[in-house]
Protein backbone atom coordinates (compact mmCIF):
# COMPACT_ATOMS: atom_id res chain seq x y z
CA UNK A 1 0.00 0.00 0.00
CA UNK A 2 1.27 3.39 -0.59
CA UNK A 3 0.00 6.00 1.04
CA UNK A 4 -0.06 9.79 -0.12
CA UNK A 5 1.57 12.42 2.26
CA UNK A 6 -1.41 14.59 1.06
CA UNK A 7 -4.96 14.08 2.15
CA UNK A 8 -8.31 15.31 0.36
CA UNK A 9 -8.85 17.74 3.18
CA UNK A 10 -5.46 19.19 2.20
CA UNK A 11 -5.82 19.07 -1.02
CA UNK A 12 -9.44 20.85 -0.88
CA UNK A 13 -7.94 23.47 0.83
CA UNK A 14 -4.70 23.90 -1.30
CA UNK A 15 -7.21 24.16 -4.75
CA UNK A 16 -8.50 27.40 -3.30
CA UNK A 17 -5.51 28.88 -4.67
CA UNK A 18 -3.34 26.09 -6.49
CA UNK A 19 -5.88 24.85 -9.05
CA UNK A 20 -5.33 21.12 -10.02
CA UNK A 21 -3.19 19.87 -11.50
CA UNK A 22 0.05 20.25 -9.97
CA UNK A 23 3.45 18.37 -8.91
CA UNK A 24 4.04 18.60 -4.93
CA UNK A 25 6.63 17.67 -2.97
CA UNK A 26 7.61 16.73 0.58
CA UNK A 27 10.51 19.00 2.31
CA UNK A 28 10.74 16.79 5.19
CA UNK A 29 10.79 13.33 3.82
CA UNK A 30 13.40 15.13 1.06
CA UNK A 31 15.71 16.13 4.17
CA UNK A 32 15.67 12.81 5.90
CA UNK A 33 16.29 10.98 3.15
CA UNK A 34 19.26 13.19 2.29
CA UNK A 35 20.91 12.49 5.66
CA UNK A 36 19.81 8.89 5.72
CA UNK A 37 22.24 8.92 2.47
CA UNK A 38 24.86 10.98 4.15
CA UNK A 39 24.98 8.59 6.99
CA UNK A 40 25.16 5.40 4.82
CA UNK A 41 28.76 6.65 3.62
CA UNK A 42 29.64 9.05 6.54
CA UNK A 43 32.72 6.32 6.75
CA UNK A 44 34.09 8.04 4.04
CA UNK A 45 35.27 11.72 4.97
CA UNK A 46 35.48 13.11 1.60
CA UNK A 47 31.85 11.63 0.61
CA UNK A 48 29.39 14.04 -1.27
CA UNK A 49 26.00 13.22 -3.22
CA UNK A 50 25.92 15.26 -6.27
CA UNK A 51 22.15 15.69 -7.21
CA UNK A 52 21.09 14.87 -10.60
CA UNK A 53 19.53 18.31 -11.81
CA UNK A 54 17.92 16.41 -15.23
CA UNK A 55 16.10 14.11 -12.47
CA UNK A 56 14.20 17.73 -10.95
CA UNK A 57 15.65 20.82 -11.84
CA UNK A 58 13.98 23.59 -9.37
CA UNK A 59 15.82 26.13 -7.38
CA UNK A 60 14.34 26.24 -4.84
CA UNK A 61 14.81 22.20 -4.35
CA UNK A 62 18.30 22.41 -5.09
CA UNK A 63 18.69 25.20 -2.54
CA UNK A 64 17.21 22.25 -0.15
CA UNK A 65 19.10 20.04 -0.84
CA UNK A 66 22.44 22.44 -0.46
CA UNK A 67 21.14 23.24 2.80
CA UNK A 68 21.66 19.50 3.51
CA UNK A 69 25.17 18.95 2.30
CA UNK A 70 24.87 17.83 -1.32
CA UNK A 71 25.91 19.59 -4.70
CA UNK A 72 25.04 19.04 -8.38
CA UNK A 73 25.42 16.76 -11.10
CA UNK A 74 24.90 18.93 -14.42
CA UNK A 75 25.00 18.11 -17.64
CA UNK A 76 24.14 21.41 -19.91
CA UNK A 77 24.25 24.72 -19.95
CA UNK A 78 21.06 25.58 -18.54
CA UNK A 79 21.84 23.25 -15.93
CA UNK A 80 24.86 24.96 -14.53
CA UNK A 81 23.35 28.33 -14.87
CA UNK A 82 20.91 26.76 -12.33
CA UNK A 83 23.64 25.42 -9.81
CA UNK A 84 25.32 28.52 -10.25
CA UNK A 85 22.35 30.57 -9.80
CA UNK A 86 21.24 29.19 -5.90
CA UNK A 87 25.31 28.86 -5.21
CA UNK A 88 26.74 26.06 -5.96
CA UNK A 89 30.77 26.54 -6.25
CA UNK A 90 34.00 25.36 -6.19
CA UNK A 91 33.86 21.26 -5.92
CA UNK A 92 29.92 21.39 -5.57
CA UNK A 93 29.47 20.50 -9.22
CA UNK A 94 30.07 17.93 -11.12
CA UNK A 95 30.01 18.27 -14.96
CA UNK A 96 28.88 15.14 -16.92
CA UNK A 97 28.19 15.86 -19.99
CA UNK A 98 28.69 13.97 -23.98
CA UNK A 99 28.28 15.35 -27.67
CA UNK A 100 29.15 18.84 -25.22
CA UNK A 101 28.62 22.24 -27.44
CA UNK A 102 31.04 25.07 -27.44
CA UNK A 103 31.05 27.17 -24.48
CA UNK A 104 30.37 24.68 -21.57
CA UNK A 105 33.23 22.81 -20.46
CA UNK A 106 33.86 27.15 -19.77
CA UNK A 107 31.40 27.78 -17.80
CA UNK A 108 31.79 24.61 -15.85
CA UNK A 109 35.22 25.33 -15.42
CA UNK A 110 34.60 28.85 -14.50
CA UNK A 111 32.62 27.56 -11.64
CA UNK A 112 34.80 25.37 -10.47
CA UNK A 113 33.04 22.21 -11.31
CA UNK A 114 34.46 18.66 -11.65
CA UNK A 115 34.48 17.99 -15.35
CA UNK A 116 34.16 14.39 -16.26
CA UNK A 117 35.05 13.88 -19.79
CA UNK A 118 32.73 11.50 -21.66
CA UNK A 119 35.36 10.46 -24.38
CA UNK A 120 38.95 10.77 -24.79
CA UNK A 121 38.66 13.11 -28.00
CA UNK A 122 37.40 15.53 -25.44
CA UNK A 123 40.45 16.05 -24.13
CA UNK A 124 42.20 18.28 -26.99
CA UNK A 125 38.59 20.08 -27.10
CA UNK A 126 38.92 20.71 -23.18
CA UNK A 127 42.39 22.16 -23.82
CA UNK A 128 42.02 23.87 -26.54
CA UNK A 129 38.08 25.86 -25.54
CA UNK A 130 39.25 26.77 -21.91
CA UNK A 131 42.52 24.66 -20.87
CA UNK A 132 42.71 21.61 -18.65
CA UNK A 133 42.01 22.20 -15.06
CA UNK A 134 43.91 20.65 -12.42
CA UNK A 135 41.57 18.03 -11.41
CA UNK A 136 39.95 15.91 -13.85
CA UNK A 137 36.97 13.20 -14.34
CA UNK A 138 36.73 10.52 -17.10
CA UNK A 139 34.00 8.12 -17.34
CA UNK A 140 34.17 4.18 -17.89
CA UNK A 141 32.27 1.74 -19.75
CA UNK A 142 33.66 -1.87 -19.35
CA UNK A 143 31.45 -2.83 -21.97
CA UNK A 144 29.17 -6.13 -22.84
CA UNK A 145 26.54 -7.36 -20.31
CA UNK A 146 26.56 -5.76 -16.44
CA UNK A 147 25.19 -8.80 -14.94
CA UNK A 148 24.76 -9.15 -10.78
CA UNK A 149 24.28 -12.71 -8.65
CA UNK A 150 20.61 -12.33 -9.29
CA UNK A 151 21.05 -12.27 -13.00
CA UNK A 152 21.25 -9.14 -15.78
CA UNK A 153 21.19 -5.61 -14.87
CA UNK A 154 21.97 -3.52 -18.12
CA UNK A 155 23.94 -3.43 -21.36
CA UNK A 156 26.75 -0.71 -21.05
CA UNK A 157 28.09 -2.12 -24.60
CA UNK A 158 25.19 -1.11 -25.97
CA UNK A 159 25.13 2.03 -24.24
CA UNK A 160 27.15 5.94 -25.92
CA UNK A 161 28.63 6.78 -22.81
CA UNK A 162 31.84 6.14 -21.59
CA UNK A 163 35.79 4.87 -22.72
CA UNK A 164 37.21 1.83 -22.38
CA UNK A 165 39.89 0.50 -20.22
CA UNK A 166 42.38 0.96 -23.02
CA UNK A 167 41.12 4.54 -23.34
CA UNK A 168 41.10 5.74 -19.93
CA UNK A 169 44.47 4.24 -19.36
CA UNK A 170 45.55 6.51 -22.40
CA UNK A 171 43.39 9.79 -21.71
CA UNK A 172 44.91 9.49 -17.89
CA UNK A 173 48.74 9.82 -20.01
CA UNK A 174 47.34 12.62 -22.04
CA UNK A 175 46.40 14.42 -19.04
CA UNK A 176 49.05 13.94 -17.13
CA UNK A 177 51.21 15.50 -19.48
CA UNK A 178 48.77 18.20 -20.08
CA UNK A 179 49.53 19.01 -16.11
CA UNK A 180 46.64 16.94 -14.67
CA UNK A 181 47.46 16.53 -11.27
CA UNK A 182 44.54 15.04 -9.75
CA UNK A 183 41.89 12.14 -11.21
CA UNK A 184 38.48 11.37 -11.04
CA UNK A 185 36.56 7.81 -11.93
CA UNK A 186 32.97 7.94 -12.89
CA UNK A 187 30.48 5.37 -14.54
CA UNK A 188 26.60 4.94 -14.63
CA UNK A 189 25.87 1.49 -16.18
CA UNK A 190 22.44 0.25 -14.30
CA UNK A 191 19.17 2.71 -14.52
CA UNK A 192 16.28 2.49 -11.65
CA UNK A 193 17.66 -1.17 -9.85
CA UNK A 194 16.31 -1.66 -5.90
CA UNK A 195 18.99 -3.91 -6.16
CA UNK A 196 21.22 -3.40 -2.80
CA UNK A 197 24.19 -5.52 -4.54
CA UNK A 198 24.35 -2.92 -7.65
CA UNK A 199 26.33 -0.15 -5.90
CA UNK A 200 28.90 -2.91 -4.14
CA UNK A 201 29.19 -4.46 -7.04
CA UNK A 202 29.92 -1.39 -9.38
CA UNK A 203 32.62 0.11 -6.22
CA UNK A 204 34.39 -3.57 -7.18
CA UNK A 205 34.77 -2.58 -10.52
CA UNK A 206 35.75 0.86 -10.23
CA UNK A 207 38.02 0.69 -7.36
CA UNK A 208 39.99 -2.53 -8.97
CA UNK A 209 39.89 0.11 -11.92
CA UNK A 210 41.23 2.72 -10.37
CA UNK A 211 44.38 0.41 -8.86
CA UNK A 212 45.17 -0.69 -12.19
CA UNK A 213 44.87 2.83 -13.25
CA UNK A 214 47.63 3.81 -10.52
CA UNK A 215 49.80 1.29 -11.64
CA UNK A 216 50.13 1.78 -15.01
CA UNK A 217 50.10 5.76 -14.98
CA UNK A 218 51.21 6.71 -11.34
CA UNK A 219 48.13 9.02 -11.47
CA UNK A 220 46.60 10.13 -8.71
CA UNK A 221 42.72 9.36 -8.12
CA UNK A 222 41.18 11.56 -5.86
CA UNK A 223 37.36 10.09 -5.99
CA UNK A 224 35.11 7.82 -7.91
CA UNK A 225 31.65 8.69 -8.15
CA UNK A 226 29.54 5.82 -8.40
CA UNK A 227 27.28 7.86 -10.39
CA UNK A 228 23.09 7.27 -10.03
CA UNK A 229 21.46 4.04 -10.80
CA UNK A 230 19.86 3.62 -7.29
CA UNK A 231 15.87 3.26 -8.29
CA UNK A 232 12.58 3.35 -6.02
CA UNK A 233 10.09 1.01 -5.24
CA UNK A 234 7.02 2.71 -7.87
CA UNK A 235 4.87 -0.20 -7.61
CA UNK A 236 3.09 -1.32 -4.09
CA UNK A 237 4.62 -4.56 -3.47
CA UNK A 238 8.45 -3.45 -4.30
CA UNK A 239 10.82 -3.25 -1.57
CA UNK A 240 13.29 0.42 -1.12
CA UNK A 241 16.88 -0.07 -1.20
CA UNK A 242 18.58 -0.30 2.41
CA UNK A 243 20.61 2.43 2.03
CA UNK A 244 22.35 2.10 5.08
CA UNK A 245 23.62 -1.54 3.83
CA UNK A 246 24.42 -0.36 0.64
CA UNK A 247 26.83 2.09 2.44
CA UNK A 248 28.36 -0.72 4.98
CA UNK A 249 28.95 -2.95 1.35
CA UNK A 250 30.68 -0.42 -0.36
CA UNK A 251 33.09 0.10 2.68
CA UNK A 252 33.97 -3.62 2.83
CA UNK A 253 35.51 -3.45 -0.96
CA UNK A 254 36.49 0.21 -0.23
CA UNK A 255 38.87 -1.58 2.79
CA UNK A 256 39.05 -4.85 0.81
CA UNK A 257 40.69 -3.18 -2.70
CA UNK A 258 41.73 0.20 -2.36
CA UNK A 259 43.28 0.38 1.31
CA UNK A 260 45.77 -2.05 0.68
CA UNK A 261 46.58 -0.51 -2.55
CA UNK A 262 47.39 2.87 -0.50
CA UNK A 263 44.46 4.55 -2.04
CA UNK A 264 42.26 5.30 1.47
CA UNK A 265 42.44 8.64 0.57
CA UNK A 266 40.57 8.26 -2.49
CA UNK A 267 36.53 10.54 -1.50
CA UNK A 268 33.41 8.60 -2.50
CA UNK A 269 30.76 10.15 -4.55
CA UNK A 270 27.37 9.40 -5.50
CA UNK A 271 24.90 11.48 -8.05
CA UNK A 272 21.68 10.36 -7.75
CA UNK A 273 18.10 11.65 -8.48
CA UNK A 274 15.07 9.23 -8.47
CA UNK A 275 16.62 7.92 -4.98
CA UNK A 276 16.99 11.77 -3.89
CA UNK A 277 13.26 12.69 -4.94
CA UNK A 278 11.41 10.16 -6.62
CA UNK A 279 9.12 9.18 -4.07
CA UNK A 280 9.00 12.58 -2.46
CA UNK A 281 6.56 14.09 -5.58
CA UNK A 282 3.26 13.50 -6.33
CA UNK A 283 1.31 14.70 -9.12
CA UNK A 284 -2.06 15.69 -8.09
CA UNK A 285 -4.84 15.62 -11.00
CA UNK A 286 -8.80 15.91 -10.91
CA UNK A 287 -11.49 13.75 -12.60
CA UNK A 288 -13.07 15.77 -15.38
CA UNK A 289 -14.50 13.32 -17.15
CA UNK A 290 -15.71 9.71 -17.60
CA UNK A 291 -15.94 7.37 -20.99
CA UNK A 292 -18.15 4.15 -21.34
CA UNK A 293 -17.29 2.32 -24.76
CA UNK A 294 -15.17 -0.69 -25.20
CA UNK A 295 -13.52 -0.08 -21.95
CA UNK A 296 -14.00 2.27 -19.02
CA UNK A 297 -11.95 5.65 -19.03
CA UNK A 298 -11.41 8.22 -16.39
CA UNK A 299 -10.30 11.56 -17.96
CA UNK A 300 -7.82 14.21 -15.68
CA UNK A 301 -7.29 17.56 -15.85
CA UNK A 302 -2.98 16.66 -16.81
CA UNK A 303 -1.65 14.67 -19.82
CA UNK A 304 1.68 13.14 -20.69
CA UNK A 305 3.09 16.97 -20.82
CA UNK A 306 2.96 16.52 -16.71
CA UNK A 307 4.29 13.34 -16.73
CA UNK A 308 5.80 11.39 -19.49
CA UNK A 309 7.03 8.14 -17.85
CA UNK A 310 4.07 6.02 -18.88
CA UNK A 311 3.42 7.38 -22.40
CA UNK A 312 7.11 6.70 -23.32
CA UNK A 313 8.43 4.04 -21.21
CA UNK A 314 4.87 2.16 -20.27
CA UNK A 315 6.64 2.83 -16.71
CA UNK A 316 3.87 2.16 -13.57
CA UNK A 317 3.20 5.21 -11.53
CA UNK A 318 0.59 4.08 -8.36
CA UNK A 319 -2.42 5.80 -8.11
CA UNK A 320 -4.56 6.98 -4.63
CA UNK A 321 -8.34 8.39 -5.11
CA UNK A 322 -8.24 10.55 -2.27
CA UNK A 323 -10.64 10.29 0.57
CA UNK A 324 -11.12 6.22 -1.09
CA UNK A 325 -8.28 4.69 0.56
CA UNK A 326 -10.47 2.53 2.16
CA UNK A 327 -12.61 1.50 -0.51
CA UNK A 328 -12.54 -2.01 -2.32
CA UNK A 329 -10.70 -1.77 -5.70
CA UNK A 330 -13.37 -3.38 -7.70
CA UNK A 331 -13.54 -0.95 -11.17
CA UNK A 332 -11.38 -1.29 -13.80
CA UNK A 333 -10.11 1.84 -15.72
CA UNK A 334 -7.76 3.03 -18.05
CA UNK A 335 -6.81 6.70 -16.79
CA UNK A 336 -6.38 9.22 -19.46
CA UNK A 337 -5.24 12.78 -20.00
CA UNK A 338 -6.34 15.20 -23.09
CA UNK A 339 -3.42 14.56 -25.32
CA UNK A 340 -4.27 13.73 -29.28
CA UNK A 341 -2.16 10.36 -28.97
CA UNK A 342 -3.29 7.23 -27.65
CA UNK A 343 -0.45 6.52 -25.29
CA UNK A 344 -1.56 8.89 -23.26
CA UNK A 345 -2.54 7.25 -20.05
CA UNK A 346 -1.67 7.08 -16.80
CA UNK A 347 -2.77 4.04 -15.97
CA UNK A 348 -4.10 0.90 -18.28
CA UNK A 349 -6.69 -1.75 -16.95
CA UNK A 350 -5.96 -0.40 -13.37
CA UNK A 351 -7.87 -1.80 -10.66
CA UNK A 352 -9.34 1.25 -8.31
CA UNK A 353 -11.97 2.24 -6.19
CA UNK A 354 -15.32 4.06 -8.10
CA UNK A 355 -14.63 7.48 -9.69
CA UNK A 356 -16.67 10.28 -9.34
CA UNK A 357 -16.28 13.51 -11.73
CA UNK A 358 -14.53 15.72 -9.18
CA UNK A 359 -12.93 13.26 -7.42
CA UNK A 360 -8.90 14.32 -6.48
CA UNK A 361 -6.38 11.26 -7.85
CA UNK A 362 -2.93 11.26 -6.41
CA UNK A 363 -0.24 9.63 -8.82
CA UNK A 364 2.78 8.81 -6.94
CA UNK A 365 6.48 8.55 -7.17
CA UNK A 366 6.74 11.98 -9.71
CA UNK A 367 9.37 13.64 -7.81
CA UNK A 368 12.12 12.71 -10.51
CA UNK A 369 11.42 12.72 -14.23
CA UNK A 370 8.02 14.09 -13.71
CA UNK A 371 7.63 17.43 -14.24
CA UNK A 372 11.11 17.94 -15.54
CA UNK A 373 10.77 15.57 -18.78
CA UNK A 374 7.37 17.68 -19.86
CA UNK A 375 6.77 19.26 -22.74
CA UNK A 376 4.26 21.14 -24.68
CA UNK A 377 2.93 18.83 -27.64
CA UNK A 378 -0.91 19.61 -28.61
CA UNK A 379 0.39 23.18 -27.23
CA UNK A 380 -0.33 21.84 -23.69
CA UNK A 381 0.45 24.26 -20.92
CA UNK A 382 3.22 22.35 -18.24
CA UNK A 383 1.67 22.71 -14.63
CA UNK A 384 2.78 24.50 -11.22
CA UNK A 385 5.06 22.82 -8.52
CA UNK A 386 4.29 23.37 -5.00
CA UNK A 387 6.51 22.41 -1.53
CA UNK A 388 4.87 20.91 1.12
CA UNK A 389 6.72 22.47 4.00
CA UNK A 390 7.99 21.15 7.16
CA UNK A 391 5.72 23.33 9.15
CA UNK A 392 2.40 22.24 7.02
CA UNK A 393 2.25 25.21 4.71
CA UNK A 394 2.28 24.65 1.04
CA UNK A 395 4.50 27.39 -1.30
CA UNK A 396 4.52 27.59 -4.59
CA UNK A 397 7.90 26.86 -6.10
CA UNK A 398 7.14 26.96 -10.02
CA UNK A 399 4.08 28.79 -11.63
CA UNK A 400 1.65 27.06 -14.09
CA UNK A 401 2.94 27.93 -18.15
CA UNK A 402 0.41 30.47 -19.68
CA UNK A 403 -0.55 30.61 -22.94
CA UNK A 404 2.13 33.81 -23.26
CA UNK A 405 4.46 32.06 -21.98
CA UNK A 406 3.99 29.14 -24.89
CA UNK A 407 3.95 31.91 -27.35
CA UNK A 408 7.14 33.52 -26.01
CA UNK A 409 9.64 32.84 -28.94
CA UNK A 410 6.91 33.37 -31.46
CA UNK A 411 7.43 37.31 -30.37
CA UNK A 412 8.66 38.54 -33.98
CA UNK A 413 6.02 37.20 -35.50
CA UNK A 414 3.17 40.14 -35.71
CA UNK A 415 0.34 37.68 -35.90
CA UNK A 416 0.79 36.50 -32.21
CA UNK A 417 1.42 40.01 -30.46
CA UNK A 418 -2.42 40.09 -28.97
CA UNK A 419 -1.36 36.80 -27.03
CA UNK A 420 1.83 38.02 -25.85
Amino acid sequence: MKIPFVTKDMVEEIVKTYPTPFHIYDEKAIRENARELRKAFSWNPGFKEFFAVKANPNPYLLQLLKEEGCGTDCSSMSELCMADAVGFSDGEIMFSSNETPFGEFTKAKDLGAFINLDDITHIPLLKEECGVPKTVCMRYNPGGIYELENGIMDNPGDAKYGCTKEQMMEGYRQLMGLGVEHFGIHSFLVSNTTANEYYPTLARTLFTLAVDLKKATGAHISFINLSGGIGIPYRPDQQKVDILRIGEDVRKVYEEILVPAGMGDVSIFTELGRFMMGPYGQLVVKAIHEKHIYKEYIGVDACAVNLMRPAMYGAYHHITVLGKEDAPNDHVYDVVGSLCENNDKFAIDRELPEIAIGDYLVIHDTGAHGYAMGYNYNGKLKSAELLLKEDGSVQMIRRAETIKDYFATLDICPAMKKYL
